[in-house]
């Protein structure tokens, strides 16, 4: 499944990706020019012969208690910028705010705290 034209190298397709995280499945968004690989099932690094580093875990905001899904990452490739809702477990209490997030090389996604 394509869901975009990668926006680091700009000659890939975004594609998803199924890989096995500590025994969890979880999917990898990433560039059809970047071949991640693992050893241990838990660091993964980019193989010798990938041109792009494009790559965003679908579960990359789960410590907010938000998982990606297909399309929220099409609207994140087209417009850039998107507006997720976190959650909060501050002091007993589930609280939910709106953030925007952006694409950041390094973590995947950023969450833009204003």
């Amino acid at each position: 499944m394509v869901l975009g034209k990668c926006p680091y190298c700009n000659n890939g397709n975004i594609e998803v990706q199924e890989k096995e995280v500590r025994g969890k499945k979880v999917k990898l968004y990433v560039c059809s020019n970047a071949s991640w690989i693992t050893e241990d099932g838990e660091m993964f690094e980019l193989s010798a012969e990938a041109s792009c580093d494009f790559r965003i875990w679908q579960n990359s905001l789960a410590k907010y208690g938000k998982w990606l899904t297909y399309k929220e990452v099409r609207i994140l490739l087209e417009e850039k910028v998107l507006e997720v809702k976190l959650l909060s477990k501050k002091y007993g209490k589930k609280i939910y705010y709106e953030k925007n997030i952006i694409l950041n090389q390094e973590y995947g996604v950023s969450v833009l705290w204003d």
